[in-house]
């Protein structure tokens, strides 16, 4: 049984969300024995433009002073997206973060200028037997993998394992999760302007009429969708079993990293963070929670949002629990210590 701590907080209070992550964070390192790196880089999400409920920079504020009070060097880190929106580039990613106030420490886009370097690790498991982690994690050796709790319209939610499997993975490795390999081209929309055959390194886009990919070729690096003007190129979110292939992504992030997991479970949306628009909240706020184990953290946070709404909210995602405990990330069991602030 792997142990959660919880620290309650149901207020608005940007600063003291980020002093109750420090105090966790403190907590889980004492009581484990953790012994920090020189480097440690922190998982985060910046939100997509036009989002108002990811979670504010500030809240990251006592996470990065602790780090820093223990002779850390922290980093904020993160990959591309794998759709069209204000991160889908490197550029324009870094530019959104900073609009959002991530300006505290370097930021840190590990999977290059458009979502195309990575480094495969092997994994062996049901559905995926490598994962494509964005190059720049292969670095480290240990993350602050923090997260918000809310619901995603393909995971059921998003908490410790999606920030994992979809936060570490390079843009083909996200699409390998959501659907096949190859993107598709809308005809009705390509221009023909080249520029998506010029980009590709593997030589799978020809240009007739409109464009068209070589399935044959395409490895799925999705970097034709980042440099299309018009938006031709979509990938496609039909693909079957993704729920496990996201657990046994998240498999592949964490391996051979000695990570500690942080989720505040505050502005608990319907959709993630990637939403590029304003979402009531749909739970009221619970708190601040961590562990070792992101598998008995999910579950945790899950939890809770169901006792206390009395609702079956995000349900739908259990199964990636179920899948992520089955292949050895971590146990759905746990300790719940609350802390008393």
């Amino acid at each position: 049984m792997s142990k959660v701590y919880f620290i309650e907080n149901t207020g608005s209070d940007h600063d003291k969300l980020g002093e109750d992550a420090a105090i966790l964070l403190m907590t889980l390192a004492q009581d484990s024995g953790f012994v920090f790196e020189k480097e440690v880089p922190i998982k985060v999400h910046f939100g997509e433009r036009g989002n108002k409920t990811f979670i504010p920079a500030r809240c990251y504020d006592g996470t990065i002073e602790y780090l820093k009070k223990k002779g850390v060097s922290p980093s904020y880190i993160e990959t591309n997206v794998l759709y069209r929106g204000s991160r889908t580039t490197t550029e324009k990613h870094i530019e959104t973060a900073r609009y959002h106030g991530f300006t505290q420490i370097p930021i840190i886009i590990a999977d290059g200028d458009i979502g195309t370097e990575y480094d495969e690790i092997t994994i062996n498991k049901e559905f995926i037997k490598k994962c494509r982690i964005g190059k720049g994690y292969g670095r480290f050796n240990q993350f602050i993998v923090m997260s918000h709790f809310k619901g995603h319209i393909a995971a059921g939610f998003g908490g410790a394992l999606k920030q994992l499997a979809m936060g570490f993975a390079s843009r083909s490795g996200k699409l390998e999760q959501h659907s096949g390999i190859s993107p598709v081209i809308n005809a009705e929309k390509c221009i023909s302007c080249g520029i998506c055959a010029e980009k590709c390194n593997y030589d799978a886009i020809e240009i007739e009429n409109t464009a068209i990919i070589d399935d044959e070729k395409c490895i799925g690096c999705a970097g034709c969708i980042a440099v299309c003007p018009v938006g031709a190129i979509s990938n496609t979110w039909g693909g079957s079993n993704f729920l496990e292939k996201l657990s046994e992504y998240a498999y592949g992030a964490a391996k051979d990293k000695d990570n500690i997991y942080i989720t505040f479970v505050h502005n608990i949306t319907k959709e993630c963070d990637c939403a590029g628009m304003e979402m009531e909240p749909i739970a009221d706020d619970i708190g601040v929670l961590a562990s070792t184990d992101p598998v008995a953290l999910d579950a945790a946070c899950l939890d809770l949002v169901q006792k206390q709404s009395g609702k079956k909210h995000f349900d739908e995602g259990r199964p990636s629990l179920e899948h992520a405990e089955k292949i050895g990330l971590g146990k759905m069991d746990y300790d719940l210590i609350t802390i008393k602030i």
